[in-house]
């Protein structure tokens, strides 16, 4: 009963008042994505092809978006043998209070058992195949496949069914049985470069 409660209010809330809006295609290969971590290394998607991911782009400040790294802190830990990895991307707003990179590192300790960087919004939405004109919601959920292929995604509006442990842990645990080779944890590169700045631009939950 907790568990369905959860999922009930972790979708509605995320998709609450956002007009309905066509997902992105899936199956389709993933393309490269870069994190910036708060020390200002890198990850790359790439780096996590032979695992099963999962990636959560979230706004540090959304009680949904915690709520799921939460959970997903307990399948990382749960998976994470058997080449399973977690990964978070936040992309707030600048609110000019306080940098992002400082956001995460708070975010991280107390929700996230599991590696939380940053991007901007234009990178972010390219990725995930949604208009800037779009409003979204988030949390956005994205599970890749041991082959770099995104097998599932949440809609625009944020969350959906992947927001429940009760059907993302069935699609996770069928993702690691199609076997592959299982790298080690995703490792940041560091380039010697700050991370990078978030846009001004606005978005809506």
């Amino acid at each position: 009963m907790r568990t369905a409660t959860f999922a009930l209010l972790l979708t509605l809330g995320a998709t609450l008042g956002l007009p309905a809006q066509a997902a992105a295609p899936v199956p389709r290969p993933t393309k490269e994505f870069t994190v910036t971590t708060p020390q200002g290394q890198q990850i790359l998607l790439s780096s996590l092809k032979g695992k099963v991911a999962v990636v959560q782009f979230l706004f540090t400040w959304c009680p949904h978006c915690q709520a799921f790294s939460q959970m997903l802190t307990q399948l990382n830990m749960e998976y994470g043998p058997r080449g399973f990895q977690a990964l978070g991307v936040a992309f707030d707003d600048d609110d000019g209070k306080m940098p992002l990179k400082d956001k995460v590192i708070g975010y991280t300790k107390q929700y996230a058992g599991f590696p939380v960087g940053f991007s901007n919004r234009s990178t972010v939405l390219s990725y995930l195949g949604i208009s800037e004109l779009e409003r979204i919601g988030v949390p956005q959920i994205v599970v890749i496949d041991r082959k770099g292929v995104i097998r599932d995604q949440s809609p625009s509006q944020g969350g959906g069914p992947l927001a429940d442990p009760t059907h993302l842990k069935p699609l996770i645990e069928s993702l690691l049985a199609e076997g592959g080779p299982a790298k080690g944890p995703a490792k940041p590169k560091d380039h010697g470069k700050p991370a990078q700045k978030t846009g001004d631009k606005k978005t809506s939950e």
